[in-house]
């Protein structure tokens, strides 16, 4: 049998821990489910590029990706992205659009109730 040993990022362990802790204390599953999407390994995780968060989006919307926003199509709406990583060029083609990139821990510090938020990926 293999033992399963998780991330040895301790960032991310801790960012796991505190969407979790966020999770039982607002009382909202979104953050719970976002953990537990950061937990499984890095070549499962998420990549999305920017035409389909454009797709997938509306206007005013917070999009969160559990994994890395890469620059691939271009953005026109003025909306948040909120992703665990993000590629330089993703974030430089984010705010010529006049949208926001975010980290993780600034959306949860500045939406705790995961208002006006889609996964995307």
């Amino acid at each position: 049998m293999v033992k399963r040993t998780g991330s040895s990022n301790k960032n991310l362990i801790q960012l796991i821990r505190d969407l979790k802790k966020l999770s039982t204390q607002q009382k909202v599953q979104l953050w719970k489910r976002i953990a537990s999407d950061l937990e499984k390994p890095t070549r499962i995780r998420r990549t999305v590029n920017l035409y389909k968060i454009e797709k997938h989006t509306r206007q005013g919307e917070i999009a969160l990706v559990p994994g890395k926003v890469l620059s691939v199509g271009t953005l026109t709406k003025k909306i948040e992205i909120s992703a665990y990583q993000a590629s330089e060029q993703a974030i430089e083609k984010i705010n010529k659009a006049g949208a926001k990139f975010l980290s993780l821990q600034e959306l949860m510090k500045n939406n705790p109730n995961g208002k006006k938020v889609r996964i995307i990926g």
